[in-house]
């Protein structure tokens, strides 16, 4: 009997020395809390350069657009028409050029501006912060530029 009741307390003391430590478990939680943030960091920069390239894509798609538009009417669309008239029928073309604008990745309009400063027209999406300038999250995109950015 003596026997049955040590082999009992040696079990129990085995089990609890194969149990983690609060402080082992503390230490595990820390390292995958850091992994984790190591992760959202990591992700949340291909999400701001993927809305880019969503940006860059829709501008150049703006660009072939206008030109269909030109070579149909012989003029450039002007600011005040904006790239709506690229979803509305004309008398050369019963067919509407666009199905519909989209807004911007950051969910702005894009801007249409006829003539643009180097070219006939300029198209521009203002970034995250959806005002002039900016850098990195917040950085403009125009139909100008999109030779310059895939250089």
């Amino acid at each position: 009997m003596l026997c049955n009741d040590s082999r009992t307390r040696n079990s129990r003391h085995r089990f609890i020395h194969r149990a983690f430590s609060l402080v082992e478990l503390m230490v595990v939680m820390v390292i995958l809390g850091m992994l984790a943030g190591l992760v959202a960091v990591r992700t949340r920069g291909y999400l701001i350069q993927s809305k880019q390239n969503v940006a860059k894509f829709e501008i150049a798609e703006f660009v072939k657009a206008v030109d269909s538009f030109y070579a149909l009417n012989s003029r450039y669309p002007t600011t005040d028409e904006g790239l709506e008239i690229l979803t509305e029928p004309t008398s050369s073309n019963p067919e509407p050029i666009l199905k519909k604008i989209p807004m911007d990745p950051w969910k702005n309009p894009y801007e249409y501006v006829s003539p643009g400063s180097t070219q006939p027209f300029e198209i521009v999406s203002l970034g995250a912060d959806g005002r002039e300038g900016g850098e990195g999250e917040n950085r403009d995109f125009s139909s100008e530029s999109l030779d310059e950015d895939d250089a």
